[in-house]
C-alpha cells in the first residue's frame, strides 16, 4: 500500500472533499473542507484526487500550525481550538441520582467537553495574571502550586481530547 504524502487531496465517503496535512504511523490527518481537521487510518476507504509524495524532509502544516498557536497563546490571550476525542463526537453523559424517583439529566458530551475547555482556558489567564501580578515570589509559588493541583484533579477529563497535547497535566511525582 502507498503511503500518501502531505498535500494530498482525497475524497471520504462521510467527510467529504480533503487535504493530507500530517501522517503519523496508522493516520492521516486530513483538514476537510466542510467537517475541519480530522483523523482517518491509513488503510480506510477513500478516494485520492491528487496524490503527493511522502518527503521525509518536509514539515507538515500541522506542525506549523501547532507552532503558530504556541507562539500565540505565550504571547496573547487568544485560546486554541481544542477538538473532542473522534470516539465521543455525538456522544452524550448520563447522570443518574440514587435515588429512582428523582429525573436522570443527560448532557451532550461536545457541551460538557466545552464546559471543561472554558475551566481550562480560565486556570490558565489566571496563572498568567499570577505569574505577572506584583506578589512575592513565596506567594506566587504558593498559588501556582493549587492551580498544579487543581490541573492534577482535572485529569480524569483527559480522555476527552482529542490531542493528549492539550490535555491536563499536574504536578509529576518524582
Amino acid at each position: 500500500m502507498k503511503i500518501l504524502g502531505i498535500g494530498s487531496r482525497i475524497k471520504h465517503e462521510e467527510f467529504g472533499m480533503g487535504v493530507v496535512t500530517n501522517v503519523s504511523a496508522k493516520d492521516y490527518w486530513v483538514t476537510f473542507i466542510e467537517n475541519g481537521l480530522e483523523t482517518i487510518a491509513i488503510d480506510s476507504k477513500f478516494e485520492i484526487i491528487e496524490s503527493v509524495e511522502d518527503d521525509v524532509d518536509t514539515i507538515s502544516f500541522y506542525d506549523v500550525e501547532s507552532s503558530l498557536k504556541n507562539l500565540l497563546k505565550q504571547w496573547s490571550d487568544i485560546s486554541e481550538v481544542v477538538h473532542l476525542g473522534d470516539r465521543w463526537k455525538g456522544g452524550k453523559l448520563i447522570m443518574e441520582p440514587k435515588d429512582p424517583k428523582l429525573a436522570s439529566k443527560e448532557v451532550p458530551i461536545d457541551v460538557f467537553f466545552h464546559k471543561i475547555v472554558m475551566v481550562r482556558d480560565r486556570i490558565r489567564v489566571m496563572e498568567q495574571k499570577i505569574n505577572s501580578s506584583k506578589l512575592d515570589d513565596l506567594d506566587k509559588v504558593d498559588l501556582q502550586q493549587y492551580i498544579t493541583r487543581i490541573y492534577g484533579s482535572l485529569t480524569t477529563f483527559n480522555i476527552l481530547f482529542k490531542l493528549k497535547e492539550q490535555q491536563f497535566e499536574g504536578s509529576k511525582s518524582e
